[in-house]
């Protein structure tokens, strides 16, 4: 399978590399030198991943990066040049899945876009679980509430994908970290509970009196909600 990959930087030495060296990877690479022409690109390519870099002329990375999960769940890699770790931590809080700092391997990209598209292809269980109003199809990569289809980033379906799974145990943050992004930082443990939070926004989730989501303090996390019996709806 061919996937598409939307590279949105400035540099045009640097854009003429990634597509040279990514379609040595089979994928197929289009660019774009700013925020408008990205955001353009995007609804005529309709890329499978898109590279952002944060330092952009006119329209900022963050702002794209808003813009683009107004209306999308596409996979995005923020590039940082800035080495600033307030810069990664409002990416990853925007909904970005990954973050490179400038300068890199490209070898290194590479393996930051195979590991984000596995977890967006991945098939998981092939089967579609149900938990209350809650359905979750483990193998399309989708939720709904109430048949209503949520609006999930790759990030707040891979945090309600790893709860799942493991409902009814307490998982810390660092574990979360390391299982959605290999991130080893204290720095980072907002990232966390940003991405909850969104997520229980969005599930309607009251975190004082939870119906999926609980916050087990000093610690993390644990998915509360038990699986209802009989065939869940297919959504």
């Amino acid at each position: 399978m061919s996937f598409t990959i939307l590279v949105i930087d400035d540099d045009d030495k640097l854009n003429r590399l990634l597509k040279r060296f990514l379609r040595e990877y089979g994928y197929d690479v289009f660019s774009a030198v700013d925020g408008d022409e990205g955001l353009k690109k995007i609804r005529t390519v309709s890329p499978d991943l898109i590279i952002l870099d944060v330092m952009l002329p006119g329209l900022s990375g963050f702002d794209v990066c808003k813009r683009i999960r107004g209306t999308s769940s596409v996979p995005v890699i923020m590039l940082t040049a800035r080495g600033d770790v307030t810069d990664k931590v409002v990416g990853l809080e925007l909904g970005a899945d990954d973050y490179l700092p400038k300068p890199f391997e490209p070898r290194e990209l590479v393996a930051r876009i195979q590991a984000v598209l596995r977890r967006t292809q991945q098939t998981g269980a092939d089967r579609v679980r149900r938990f209350g109003r809650l359905t979750v199809d483990f193998h399309r990569r989708l939720a709904c509430l109430d048949e209503t289809e949520l609006e999930l980033t790759t990030s707040e379906f891979a945090v309600l994908d790893l709860l799942a799974r493991h409902a009814g145990r307490v998982l810390d943050r660092d574990e979360i970290l390391q299982t959605l992004r290999g991130i080893d930082s204290e720095q980072f443990n907002r990232v966390v509970d940003m991405t909850m939070s969104r997520l229980r926004q969005k599930l309607g989730d009251d975190p004082k009196h939870p119906a999926y989501i609980k916050t087990v303090w000093g610690t993390g996390y644990m998915f509360v909600a038990r699986e209802t019996s009989g065939d869940a709806a297919h959504p």
